[in-house]
């Protein structure tokens, strides 16, 4: 069974070619650093968008192409309600630049907690997770992803899943998440600086609805990185009037990271 983009062509080229240039042309005007991330919580709007704002992050990979060779990829429900977190039956994910392979003994080891559920539904048409998807076949070599699609949750639940496939240096986690809606422009970066500002402060508690759509996950990383004394790092932070949208109604993305 093989979950087939939902939002090629849409939210980013599904000529392969295109794409790949697209990717190197975002990746390539991205700061890198020395440090790779352990993990990072980044946008996941349309390419023309987001995406020089999920290439500040996804950039900083480029180092550990073939150390990194399991992704932990948690992101927003848009389109179907529920309680708990959802995995999937899927072997693969695939992307005009071809196939990722899912890492089924990390997915069977959390279908043993009772939050955890198979919900095909839930990662159908998702694009909250598809388009890191590509992203990540640019930055890095032979990898598997662990795909989870968070339904309304608390902070434990995810934290819980977190430790479990914390790993070493193999493993990246990556948490798919905008930032405000639809405020006009200034606005926009006066709550997405308070919302920065809680987020570097791993202080998950004070995020509400309209922070950050991904806050559920966002929430569970903070909530680790408390408990593992980490440090989050705001690294970019940008919205739609900045990159490609109008300024009377912008939505916000921030990209961060965490280090060990």
């Amino acid at each position: 069974m093989n979950r087939q983009p939902a939002v090629a062509g849409t939210f980013y080229p599904a000529e392969p070619q295109q794409l790949h240039l697209l990717l190197d042309q975002y990746l390539n005007d991205a700061e890198t650093a020395s440090k790779v991330p352990k993990a990072m919580i980044v946008p996941h709007a349309g390419y023309i968008y987001s995406g020089p704002v999920a290439a500040s992050a996804y950039a900083r990979l480029i180092k550990a192409h073939d150390v990194i060779t399991r992704v932990v990829l948690i992101g927003p429900s848009h389109r179907v309600g529920f309680h708990g977190l959802a995995i999937t039956n899927a072997q693969n994910f695939i992307t005009p630049l071809g196939s990722i392979e899912v890492d089924q003994q990390a997915v069977h080891m959390i279908a043993k907690l009772p939050f955890v559920d198979y919900m095909e539904q839930a990662h159908a048409l998702e694009h909250s997770l598809e388009v890191h998807l590509p992203f990540l076949q640019e930055t890095l070599d032979d990898f598997k992803i662990v795909p989870i699609v968070t339904g309304d949750a608390p902070a434990e639940q995810v934290s819980q899943v977190l430790e479990l496939l914390w790993g070493g240096e193999e493993t990246l986690i990556v948490i798919s998440s905008d930032l405000s809606h639809y405020h006009d422009y200034a606005t926009c970066q006066k709550l997405d600086k308070e919302t920065s500002v809680a987020i570097e402060h791993l202080q998950y508690e004070s995020l509400g609805f309209d922070s950050a759509c991904g806050r559920v996950g966002v929430s569970g990383l903070l909530k680790l990185a408390r408990e593992k004394s980490l440090a989050v790092k705001n690294i970019d932070l940008r919205n739609s009037g900045d990159t490609a949208g109008d300024k009377k109604r912008v939505v916000g993305y921030g990209a961060y990271i965490v280090e060990i």
